[in-house]
């Protein structure tokens, strides 16, 4: 059985982080210790028009996940870049293909495309899309990037929008595409995992927050196990290999100074490993940047070692 990689969620995403994780100089600093200190991954999410209404009740800090992946890139030489996630129907296809594009040729091929529906309505209002579209826009906009990523040269088209002539676009660094992460626990996306995913991105979480971001609520590790194993024989009975399928869990704060904390992670981890996870979202100390980069250096002893 192979061991777990970790991603770290960049601590700006923690509500209670301060504003110091916006800066140009600590964003370097963060993205390559944790490089340093053997992280697989960086992630960032996507929110570019919050309510204030979310962030007083545990949203969080936000940077343009492509502009801030961009910047750690040019900082660092391995790990990869994760968008955790991007929201699809914000989206013209062609302009999120593009950017996508852009930041895995400038990474050298690292980049890792999570992808979601999205969930808070104000924001779809802000940005001009309908929210009971997303659904559908979703559908439309994984065809279309999967379609543009590998035919680069012929036109695709959708709903308001069309290429009308042959294009001439950059492929990514990886082929055939950059790896395509699904977000979210409903049944709709375990089918967008079996049609266009590399990976799949479910949170183990209680029905009350599941409700808030309008997903199904997986509540144990045994949900996750029963999903996982449906989710493997859909692939397996299209002729993909389960076995190549990545599954990203999210690993709640650990104090690293408490044992019984850190030995109930610990069996934690080791027990969603077992039932077929291969990545873990950590959550480090965000309340400052010095307490951040000493977490990432210890937490792969702590929580792994």
């Amino acid at each position: 059985m192979t061991s777990l990689k970790f991603t770290l969620e960049y601590p700006s995403e923690i509500p209670s982080a301060p504003d110091d994780f916006l800066l140009p100089d600590v964003v370097r600093a963060v993205a390559t210790a944790a490089e340093t200190a053997g992280f697989s991954a960086v992630a960032l999410s996507e929110h570019p028009a919050p309510s204030a209404k979310w962030r007083d009740n545990g949203g969080h800090n936000t940077l343009d996940p492509i502009a801030a992946l961009g910047f750690m890139a040019a900082a660092t030489s391995t790990i990869r870049l994760l968008t955790n996630l991007i929201v699809l129907p914000f989206h013209n296809p062609y302009q999120i293909a593009k950017s996508l594009t852009s930041l895995d040729i400038l990474s050298g091929g690292r980049l890792i495309t999570g992808v979601g529906a999205g969930y808070l309505r104000s924001e779809f209002s802000a940005v001009g899309v309908e929210f009971e579209d997303r659904a559908r826009l979703f559908d439309e906009a994984l065809d279309a990037i999967t379609s543009i990523w590998t035919d680069p040269a012929t036109p695709v088209s959708g709903d308001g929008w069309a290429a009308t002539s042959e294009l001439w676009l950059q492929r990514p660094v990886q082929t055939p595409h950059p790896p395509i992460w699904i977000g979210g626990n409903s049944r709709a996306a375990l089918r967008r995992v079996v049609a266009h995913g590399a990976g799949w991105m479910p949170l183990i979480t209680p029905k009350v927050f599941a409700s808030v971001i309008r997903t199904r609520a997986i509540e144990t590790p045994e949900q996750f196990s029963e999903i996982l194993t449906g989710l493997r024989a859909d692939l397996a009975a299209t002729g993909r290999d389960p076995d190549e399928l990545d599954v990203q869990i999210v690993l709640p704060h650990t104090d690293l100074d408490d044992a019984a904390a850190v030995r109930a992670a610990r069996e934690y981890l080791a027990d969603l490993r077992r039932r077929g996870a291969t990545w873990v979202v950590i959550h480090v100390d965000g309340s400052s940047p010095e307490a951040a980069v000493d977490y990432i250096f210890r937490a792969p002893d702590v929580l792994f070692g």
